[in-house]
Parts: C-alpha cells; sequence; structure tokens
C-alpha cells in the first residue's frame, strides 16, 4: 500500500498482546507518512476505543503529564520501539521550597520511647529521619528536632541542627520527668525544622502521639511519617500606650510608654525599635509621630507622648495606628507589626478607645498584642 508514493509497510496492521499507538506510528509508518497523516490516524483509532475511561492514578500527576490510556486490543511492529513510551517517561522532580502534596514526600521520623518506672521519666530517642523535603534553594536541608509534650509547650528539647542533608541520624535521647499516671492525658510532638539563620525557621513536618496509645510496659521503637504541622500564629510581641481625650480642649494624647518581647529583625537577635503614631480620619492617614530609635533590644522603653487636635464632633471618626518597626541603617526599615484603636477598630481596640471616651481627662494605659501589618484592617468609621 502506498500514500504519496512512499509504501506503508503491512506491520501498520499487526496485532500482538502488548503493543500501544505509539509504536504503531512511529514503527508502522516508519516515518513516510508524515506527522499530518500520522496524527489523522491515531484520532481515529483513538475515537473507536473513546468508550473506556482513562484509568485512576493514586498519586497526583504533574500538570501537563497525563498517563495515557491502555487499549484493549493494542497494536505493535515486531521490532522495538524507537523512542520510549509515555509511561516511561519520569515525571519532573518538585523543586526546592516548593509545597508537595504528597504527605510522604515531608519525610519519615525513627523514634524510641522508654519509661523509667524508678525514676519517674518518659525517655524520647530521635533516631534518624529519611527523605525529608528539601526547603533549601540549593535542593537540601539543615533540620533538627524540636521534642515537647503537650500540654506543656514551654518546657522542650532540640537536637543538633545536621547541615545540608535530608536523611540525618540524630541518635539523641531526651527525658521529660512525667508521673506514670499523668502519661495518658499527655501527646508527644516531634516537630521537624529547617534551620535557617537569617530568617525564622520552617517546619518540614511533625509527629503526634497521644501517650494514652503506647504501651511503656517495653521499649518502642518505631517509624512514621511526617504530616504538615498546624500552622501557628507568630508572636510578634506587646505594645502598652495610653489613651487620653479632653472633649473641651479637643485633644487627643497617646503615650507611648514601652513594648515588650518584640520579634528578633536583626542577625545578631534582637531589633533597633521605634514607634509610629498616625492618626486616620476616613482611612486616610492624616496625621503622623514617631518615637526616638531604642538600639539593641526587644523590650524598649519610650514613655513619650505626642498629641493630636481632635474636635468633639469628629472623635468617633477617627483611629489611631501604632506601628512598631526596626530601624535599618542600610536598608528599609522593617515593620514588626502593627496595633489600631479607635470606634471601626473592634476587640481590644474598641475596648480601650471606649474606656477612654468614658474617662475623659484621664489617661487609659492598656497592653495591646502586635499584629502582622497586613492583617490590621480598619472598618469605615461611622
Amino acid at each position: 500500500m502506498t500514500r504519496g508514493g512512499c509504501p506503508v509497510s503491512a506491520r501498520l496492521f499487526a496485532h500482538r498482546p502488548h503493543g500501544s499507538w505509539s509504536s504503531l506510528l512511529c514503527v508502522g509508518l516508519n516515518g513516510c507518512l508524515g506527522w499530518e497523516w500520522g496524527t489523522r490516524v491515531l484520532e481515529c483509532l483513538c475515537r473507536k476505543d473513546s468508550r473506556n475511561p482513562p484509568p485512576c492514578s493514586r498519586s497526583p500527576q504533574p500538570r501537563g503529564l497525563h498517563r495515557p490510556t491502555r487499549l484493549p486490543t493494542p497494536v505493535a511492529s515486531t521490532t522495538a520501539p524507537v523512542q520510549p513510551e509515555v509511561e516511561e517517561l519520569e515525571p519532573a522532580p518538585s523543586g526546592p521550597g516548593q509545597q508537595v502534596a504528597d504527605k510522604h514526600e515531608l519525610g519519615r521520623l525513627q523514634y524510641s520511647l522508654d519509661y523509667d518506672f524508678q525514676s519517674g521519666q518518659l525517655l524520647v530517642g530521635i533516631l534518624q529521619a529519611e527523605g525529608l523535603a528539601a526547603l533549601d534553594l540549593g535542593g537540601s536541608s539543615d533540620p533538627y528536632v524540636r521534642v515537647y509534650l503537650l500540654p506543656d509547650k514551654r518546657r522542650r528539647y532540640e537536637t543538633k541542627v545536621h547541615r545540608q542533608t535530608l536523611n540525618p541520624h540524630f541518635g539523641e535521647t531526651f527525658a521529660f520527668k512525667v508521673p506514670y499516671v499523668e502519661l495518658g492525658g499527655r501527646v508527644l510532638v516531634m516537630a521537624v525544622y529547617d534551620f535557617d539563620r537569617f530568617s525564622r525557621n520552617d517546619a518540614i513536618g511533625e509527629v503526634r502521639v497521644p501517650m494514652s496509645s503506647v504501651d511503656l510496659g517495653r521499649p518502642v521503637q518505631t517509624w512514621r511519617e511526617l504530616q504538615a504541622a498546624p500552622r501557628e500564629e507568630e508572636k510578634l510581641g506587646d505594645i502598652c500606650f495610653s489613651l487620653r481625650y479632653v472633649p473641651t480642649a479637643g485633644k487627643l494624647t497617646v503615650i507611648v510608654l514601652e513594648a515588650k518581647n518584640l520579634k528578633k529583625m536583626d542577625v545578631g537577635g534582637l531589633s533597633d525599635p521605634y514607634v509610629k503614631v498616625h492618626l486616620l480620619q476616613g482611612g486616610k492617614k492624616v496625621r503622623k509621630k514617631k518615637t526616638t530609635i531604642k538600639k539593641n533590644t526587644l523590650n524598649p522603653y519610650y514613655n513619650e507622648a505626642f498629641s493630636f487636635e481632635v474636635p468633639c464632633d469628629q472623635v468617633q471618626k477617627v483611629q489611631v495606628e501604632l506601628t512598631v518597626l526596626d530601624y535599618d541603617k542600610l536598608g528599609k526599615n522593617e515593620a514588626i507589626g502593627r496595633v489600631a484603636v479607635g470606634a471601626a477598630a473592634g476587640g481590644a481596640g474598641l475596648r480601650h478607645w471606649a474606656d477612654m471616651l468614658a474617662n475623659p481627662r484621664r489617661p487609659i494605659a492598656q497592653w495591646h498584642s502586635l499584629r502582622p501589618p497586613d492583617r490590621v484592617r480598619l472598618l469605615p468609621a461611622p
């Protein structure tokens, strides 16, 4: 049979149990008929078996790579295919830092548990991990493990950091002095982190073990798959300031007193904090003040006062926003956190504002927890 002066091999219609349409086109046509005609043949043959749904895959496939349908009466040539099947192609691996969809890709952790009845201690052994997710740009991680017994998160242990490895061997044991009768209500958490010297350490995954499900009559040693760690609200610190309003003079005074437990922003583990105070009206910043800069501290003391002229009929239409920033001589000053008070603030900001209005001429001081700068949103003032 010929088409366009080129012979077509009779092997085009040869059948055997383990063939495929790609080998049909690649070998049977022998490259003679051209891509256009071969595509038409493939479309025709695929329509013939369109009633067969494609198989499901348990593992997610990368976008753009689809598993081909295996047809009930496959066709192939008697010679080996000149190119691999699509099924034989390995999907591209996920890049470092890319969010993984399969929980097994977080890695797994081997640990041991034992209880010393004489000393009343729970012994937790962090042995090793393997197949950890790569969170660094170089395709690796610097893992360490944080161990604690809920509900007490303050008493915790950490292993040493292992540099540039996804299969660290820890071999460390930690002891928690807990009466045996109280262990049933505890939950052991072993959280694996990627250490970062210049920013916040990232959680790779964690293993949670309810102690009520463990038989401590004999030592336990096992592997567990890491699960995604629940996202924790980052603690940015607290700020204390007072509000005072004098209706007859139309004067609003904000006294920035102090801040504590601020987030570490500098490489040395400290910050150079100062506070910006904005008066907002209609969502727009109309006045701005700022405190002095306190060097190398996470617990600055200011005691600095700022006054704004606010007529009595406008006091319910304005808001005050305080932003704590870390001063940087060479780069951009970074915001640590923010607080808003006013009739449209809500929560603690609304209560503080209401207390100020209920006590004219008296300074009302209150502590506020800082929130991420992009999380503070004021509603339109009435």
